[in-house]
């Protein structure tokens, strides 16, 4: 993964926050606990997904191996660690390592018409997931926090994303981080299913 679009070096190390955790570039060794963590937000193990889970999981493990190994521009997976204070230093605490990573997102571009001159790529959201133990701590945030500084380092004043319309815990937390809705995406399942709607989120973001 190419991490040179970062233009302060603070990104390119551990990035300490003010909730105890920080953030940095997700690597290839990071997978496993990724893929538990992604897995856990976004499956329950309830009924006959308790029998796929596995599948579930190892398919989220390989899409993201090669999400991480690609050579995409525009694409940066972000992990939060849990950090502890010793001696005046914050150190990434050794005990529970399986535990260690407590939340991730991914940002890359998307275009709305690709055939449009010029470009109309725009920042995007994905998979934004928190480890159960550390939800409602802050990491969440400073993940949404994080991308929003990365994507003013891309030049851009805009970022996006989706969110179910039944995912209410969720839509709070965008809201309060200052996401708003632009449009509502339908399609066929919503009709016939009664699935929920995808709700497209936009938020302005200001270019020091």
């Amino acid at each position: 993964m190419n991490t040179s679009f970062f233009s302060s070096p603070s990104h390119q190390q551990q990035t300490p926050g003010l909730s105890g955790f920080s953030i940095r570039v997700a690597a290839l060794n990071d997978l496993t606990q990724l893929a538990d963590i992604l897995a856990m937000s976004f499956y329950s193990r309830e009924g006959f997904v308790e029998w796929i889970y596995p599948v579930l999981r190892l398919g989220i493990y390989e899409d993201l191996k090669n999400r991480l190994r690609s050579k995409v521009e525009h694409y940066i997976c972000l992990v939060a660690e849990l950090v502890s204070r010793e001696e005046g230093t914050q150190k990434v605490r050794s005990h529970r390592r399986d535990q260690c990573i407590t939340g991730t997102i991914e940002m890359a571009l998307r275009s709305r018409f690709p055939w449009q001159i010029p470009s109309s790529d725009y920042p995007y959201l994905s998979n934004l997931a928190v480890h159960p133990e550390y939800r409602r701590q802050g990491v969440a945030q400073l993940l949404l926090s994080n991308c929003e500084d990365i994507a003013k380092e891309w030049g851009f004043s805009e970022i996006y994303l989706h969110v179910l319309e039944n995912n209410h815990p969720a839509r709070q937390l965008y809201y309060q981080a200052g996401y708003r809705l632009q449009q509502v995406d339908w399609n066929w399942t919503c009709w016939v299913f009664g699935q929920p709607r995808r709700l497209f989120l936009r938020k302005q973001i200001v270019l020091s």
